[in-house]
């Protein structure tokens, strides 16, 4: 690829001072919105979630020597695994999962060093790929509606208290998502959730529903709350835990390897070949290890601040490095944790609603794009028992402590249906998921 002549710093290119500041802001902004949502959801610290991201962006540009202005936030792929994990065993369990998910990463970094992408390619064809993302939206509808109807969303079902300004604080939130998504231009339109977020919280001051005194009673200055194994909790290894979450790592493989391409075109250099898939997996697993030592949700590259890289034309990996520092920096204000953790749970699930149907619709588009013809009966047995077995919650038990449920259970059928029916497509026609990946930005 050669070498765009708009650019305005390269990829190695140090910025001065001003330039250096204000571009790695606009980083930070991006991605704060969903990197601190995920926690939030999923009952984690904010901070630690700032942390863990800042911590494996700047890892992830170590691994990849310095060649892929990518950064990392917290991943939505992993939220259903999370509270399960977290049901089972307490933030311990989730850590362990996370970390187990980590290494996977690392596992098949090391495989395409010595086979090459091919077999992952045929492995994670659109007609899996898409349906288990499905799967990952709709799986989680319920909870993000509950959370905009109910007063206490956490409740048993039969104490569930709805609220009319509940549900309207919601639907504000989620029209000013919508307003600010299609007609706010430049990089307005590309922190949608962070402005959602910002006006749903607004508006839930004026409703009542926000209780300041954590804010106020918080220090500037606060060590987050990390989650370290052997002193915050004993690892306990849990097959059930590691088979909630490991199977996640198909979806976001092939969203990391559809973020290279993308990236590629972005910065008009063939990413894929150099550093290679092997060391920005490597790196991405790395930053997913770090952040289950510390306490933070999974980790993965965000197309937000790809989005970022494409206006400013600043493909720079200082200023992507300079985001990370400025989020572990964030991660240490007991204020904002404070201020995130007073986030009414109708906004957030104003958010959910928007971001959950995203995931769910990014399937269809998917399927869409690829021409998955579905009058071929190979494709719609396969999606169809991804999508009843993932979103209806079946489960198989092979013990008392160990059992393959859900999601996880619907992308390994996928996976086996996929390799085991007739009629499979060609080895060229497999590539198509990442070789025709149109640049949206």
């Amino acid at each position: 690829m050669g070498k765009n002549a708009e650019i305005i710093l390269d990829i190695n290119e140090k910025p001065n001072t001003s330039q250096w500041i204000s571009l790695s802001i606009q980083h930070l902004f991006a991605m704060f919105g969903s990197t601190v949502l995920v926690p939030l959801l999923v009952h984690l610290s904010p901070a630690v979630a700032l942390a863990s991201s800042g911590l494996g962006t700047l890892a992830y540009i170590l691994i990849t020597r310095g060649k892929v202005p990518a950064y990392l936030g917290s991943s939505f792929a992993f939220i259903a695994p999370l509270i399960s994990a977290k049901a089972l065993g307490g933030p311990g369990a989730a850590m362990l999962g996370t970390f187990f998910a980590g290494i996977i990463y690392g596992l098949v970094a090391l495989l395409i060093n010595k086979l090459g992408y091919r077999w992952l390619m045929r492995l994670l064809p659109p007609i899996v790929v898409a349906p288990v993302i499905i799967v990952i939206g709709l799986g989680l509808a319920g909870t993000a509606v509950g959370m905009a109807m109910y007063e206490n969303p956490s409740a048993p079902q039969a104490d569930l208290i709805y609220s009319t300004k509940h549900i309207v604080v919601a639907l504000c939130t989620i029209a000013i998502i919508i307003i600010s998504s299609t007609f706010f231009k430049g990089f307005f339109q590309l922190i949608p959730v962070l402005i959602g977020i910002i006006g749903g919280y607004i508006i839930s001051v004026f409703a009542g529903l926000v209780d300041f005194s954590g804010v106020i009673e918080a220090k500037w200055f606060a060590l987050p709350d990390f989650v370290f194994p052997f002193i915050s909790y004993e690892p306990t290894f849990s097959w059930q835990v590691v088979m909630l979450m490991v199977p996640v790592a198909i979806v976001t493989l092939s969203e990391h390897i559809g973020h290279q391409i993308v990236l590629s075109k972005v910065v008009n250099r063939d990413l894929v070949a150099d550093p290679g898939l092997d060391s920005s997996l490597l790196g991405d697993g790395v930053s997913i290890v770090i952040a289950s030592l510390i306490g933070g949700p999974p980790t993965t590259t965000y197309g937000e601040n790809i989005g970022v890289l494409a206006i400013t034309r600043a493909y720079s990996v200082y200023v992507i490095g300079g985001a990370g520092v400025l989020a572990l920096a964030f991660s240490f204000i007991g204020k904002i944790s404070a201020l995130l953790s007073s986030i009414p749970t109708a906004v957030m699930g104003g958010v959910s609603i928007v971001l959950f149907g995203i995931i769910a619709a990014s399937g269809l588009r998917m399927l869409v794009e690829h021409k998955i013809d579905f009058a071929d009966n190979r494709n719609l047995l396969i999606s169809s028992v991804i999508l009843v077995v993932g979103i209806g919650g079946a489960f198989i038990r092979f013990t008392e402590g160990f059992e393959l449920s859900g999601m996880a259970l619907a992308a390994i059928l996928g996976v086996i249906l996929n390799l085991v029916l007739p009629g499979r497509p060609t080895e060229d026609s497999d590539l198509d998921l990442f070789s025709e990946i149109e640049n949206e930005y």
